[in-house]
C-alpha cells in the first residue's frame, strides 16, 4: 500500500495557470509561486455577482491520530467536480508543529489530497513565517519601549503578549527574558505560544482586506500600565510596519487536488485554542468563483464547527447550506471504550457505547437550523455490521449517513455523499444563531456548553471572575467567545469519552483578543504551546541526494 507522500509525488500536477483559468481567475489575478502554487488577488473591477453554495465539513471528536476530515473534504469536492458541479475547496494551512510532531499534515490523504503536498505541509508560500515575524516584531517593539524609558508606563508584570514559534517546544512555555545586564533589556517573565495560537493568525483569517487587517492589528491589547489601563498596538505605533510584513500573507493561496479541483489553502488557526477556520478571504473567493465551496472547520463539531457558526459566519455574511459531520467506526469504538491498539477489531458493544458522541455532534450542528448529513469515512477494517450500526445511530439523531471511501478511491468514493449534499443544499432552511450579541460572556459560554457539548454549566475560577469584571469596565464583556478546550472530549477533560452528561466546564482564565474581536476562554489543561511526543514524526522524515522527501506521512 502506497503512502500519502508517494501518491502525491507520482501525481500529475497541472500548471497553476491552468488551475486558475479553470477557477475563473484572470492572469492578472494570480501571482505564481513557481509551477504549482499562486497567490490570489481578486480584481475588484471585475464584476462577479455570484455566490455559491457553502458546504461545511466538520467531525465527531477524533482519536489522537485524527480521522480524515480533510481527506473527506477533498474527496467530496472531487466528487462534486466529477458530477459536473463547478467546485472549489477552502482549507487551512498546516502548522509545522503537528507536521513534525504527531498528528500529521492537513492536505488530506491517499487519493483525496491537495498538492503539492510536501510544500503545503512545510514552508508553502511563507505565510506562517511572515506571521511569526510580525508577531515577534511586535514583541520586540513592546520590550524596546519598556527599555527606552517606558513612555507608555507599561507594567512589565502585566504584559499578556507572548512570543510565538511554529514548532512544538514545551521548554519555551514559560521563560525569563532581559537577562544579561543593563544593555540586554528589562528582565521579566515571558513565554511562547505556537504561531497558530497567535492573535495575528486570528486577525489574518478574519480580515476582509489589507486596511481591515491594519485596523484590527491596532486594537491588539498587549499589556496594562501601572493604572491597569490596557495598552494597544495603536499606542505603540507599529501597526503600519506589521501590516507591511503581512501584505503578501493576507492573499489566499491557490493550489489543486489530485483530480485538479481548484483549492484555496489559507490561514491556520487551531480549533482547540483558536477559531479553527480558514480565512474570510479564502472562503469568499471560493464562494465567488464556484457553485459549490467546500470548506472545513478544525477538529470536531464542538470546536471548529461551533466557532465557524458563531465566530466566522457573522463576519462572512454567509451561512452553510449543508453541514457534513465526518465519523469513523474507529473513533466511535474508541469513544465506547475500545483500546486504541484494538480499533481494527470488530466490537459492536464498544461501538454501541460510543455512537452517542456522533449523536451529540449531530444535535449540536442541527441546533443552527441547517441540514446535517454524516459521512462515514471508511477504513478497511470496518465491517458491514459496524457500518450499519453507525448509519442507524445517525438516523436516530436525525441525519442521513452515507459511506465514503475517498482515501482509496478519491472522488469516486464519495459519489453518494456528493449526491446527498447537492440534494440537501437545494433545501431552504433558516439559520438560528446560538447566542445573542448582547448576551454576557457567561451566558454565551453556558449556551455553548449546554447546546453544543451536552454539559450543564460553566464554572469560573477566581481569576476568570476578576477578569470578566475588569472586561466589563472596558466594554469587552459581551464579545463573542472562543472556547479553548481539548479536542478529544465534548467536555474539558480529555479522558471523558463518548457523550458525557451533566458535566461542568471549568474556565481558568480569559485572554482578550480585541483585534480578532473575541475573548478566549482557557479551559481544563489545554495548552497554547504543545510539546513533542516521545517519538515525533520528525524522526521518520528524511531527504535523499535528489531532493526526494520520505517519511512525510
Amino acid at each position: 500500500m502506497k503512502k500519502d507522500i508517494e501518491i502525491a509525488q507520482e501525481a500529475e500536477v497541472l500548471p497553476i495557470a491552468e488551475i486558475a483559468q479553470k477557477a475563473g481567475l484572470t492572469p492578472s489575478e494570480i501571482e505564481p509561486y513557481g509551477y504549482d502554487k499562486a497567490k490570489i488577488n481578486l480584481d475588484p473591477t471585475i464584476q462577479r455577482n455570484h455566490e455559491g453554495k457553502l458546504i461545511l465539513v466538520t467531525s465527531i471528536n477524533p482519536t489522537p491520530a485524527g480521522e480524515g476530515k480533510s481527506t473527506v473534504t477533498v474527496g467530496l469536492a472531487d466528487a462534486l467536480q466529477a458530477a459536473g458541479k463547478k467546485t472549489m475547496i477552502a482549507l487551512r494551512e498546516p502548522s509545522l508543529g503537528p507536521v513534525m510532531g504527531l498528528k500529521g499534515g492537513a492536505t488530506g490523504g491517499g487519493y483525496a489530497q491537495v498538492v503539492p503536498m510536501a510544500d503545503i505541509n512545510l514552508h508553502f508560500t511563507g505565510d506562517f513565517h511572515a506571521l511569526t515575524a510580525a508577531h515577534n516584531m511586535l514583541s520586540a517593539a513592546l520590550d524596546n519601549s519598556i527599555y527606552q524609558g517606558n513612555p507608555l508606563k507599561i507594567d512589565q508584570r502585566r504584559v499578556i503578549w507572548k512570543r510565538v514559534l511554529d514548532i512544538n517546544d514545551r521548554a519555551l512555555r514559560h521563560t525569563t527574558i532581559g537577562l544579561g545586564g543593563p544593555t540586554s533589556g528589562v528582565p521579566r517573565e515571558d513565554g511562547f505560544d505556537i504561531t497558530v495560537a497567535s492573535e495575528m493568525m486570528a486577525i489574518l483569517t478574519l480580515s476582509t482586506d489589507l486596511m481591515d487587517l491594519k485596523r484590527r492589528i491596532e486594537k491588539i491589547v498587549l499589556a496594562y500600565d501601572f493604572d491597569k489601563k490596557p495598552i494597544t498596538v495603536k499606542e505603540l505605533g507599529v501597526a503600519g510596519a506589521l501590516t507591511v510584513l503581512l501584505k503578501d500573507a493576507i492573499k489566499p493561496n491557490l493550489v489543486q487536488t489530485l483530480a485538479h479541483t481548484p483549492a484555496i489553502v489559507h490561514g491556520g488557526p487551531f480549533a482547540n485554542i483558536a477559531q479553527g477556520t480558514n480565512s474570510i478571504q479564502a472562503t469568499r473567493a471560493a464562494l465567488t468563483l464556484a457553485d459549490y465551496a467546500v470548506t472545513e472547520a478544525g477538529f470536531g463539531a464542538d470546536l471548529g464547527g461551533e466557532k465557524f457558526m458563531d465566530i466566522k459566519v457573522p463576519k462572512l455574511g454567509k451561512t452553510p447550506d449543508v453541514v457534513v459531520v465526518v465519523a469513523t467506526v474507529r473513533a466511535l469504538k474508541h469513544h465506547g471504550g475500545q483500546a486504541l491498539a484494538d480499533l481494527n477489531q470488530e466490537d459492536l458493544t464498544a461501538l454501541e457505547a460510543g455512537v452517542g458522541n456522533l449523536g451529540q455532534n449531530i444535535k449540536a450542528m442541527k441546533r443552527y437550523g441547517k441540514p446535517v448529513v454524516v459521512a462515514i469515512n471508511r477504513f478497511t477494517s470496518d465491517t458491514d455490521a459496524e457500518l450499519a450500526l453507525v448509519q442507524q445511530a445517525a438516523k436516530a439523531a436525525g441525519a442521513q449517513a452515507v459511506t465514503a471511501d475517498v482515501w482509496a478511491q478519491g472522488g469516486a468514493g464519495a459519489k453518494d455523499l456528493a449526491t446527498l449534499v447537492v440534494e440537501k443544499a437545494g433545501e431552504v432552511h433558516d439559520f438560528s444563531p446560538l447566542y445573542k450579541e448582547d448576551d454576557s460572556a457567561l451566558e454565551k459560554m453556558t449556551k455553548i456548553v449546554q447546546n453544543v457539548y451536552g454539559g450543564s454549566a460553566v464554572e469560573l475560577s477566581d481569576k476568570a471572575k476578576k477578569q470578566l469584571s475588569s472586561f466589563a469596565e472596558h466594554g469587552w464583556d459581551k464579545l463573542p467567545i472562543v472556547m479553548a478546550k481539548t479536542q478529544y472530549s465534548l467536555s474539558d477533560d480529555a479522558k471523558k469519552l463518548g457523550a458525557p452528561k451533566d458535566f461542568t466546564v471549568h474556565v481558568r482564565e480569559f485572554v482578550p483578543k480585541l483585534g480578532a474581536g473575541f475573548l478566549v476562554a482557557l479551559t481544563g489543561n489545554v495548552l497554547t504551546m504543545p510539546g513533542l511526543p516521545k517519538h515525533p514524526a520528525a524522526l521518520d522524515i528524511d531527504i535523499d541526494e535528489k531532493g526526494q522527501i520520505t517519511g512525510l506521512f
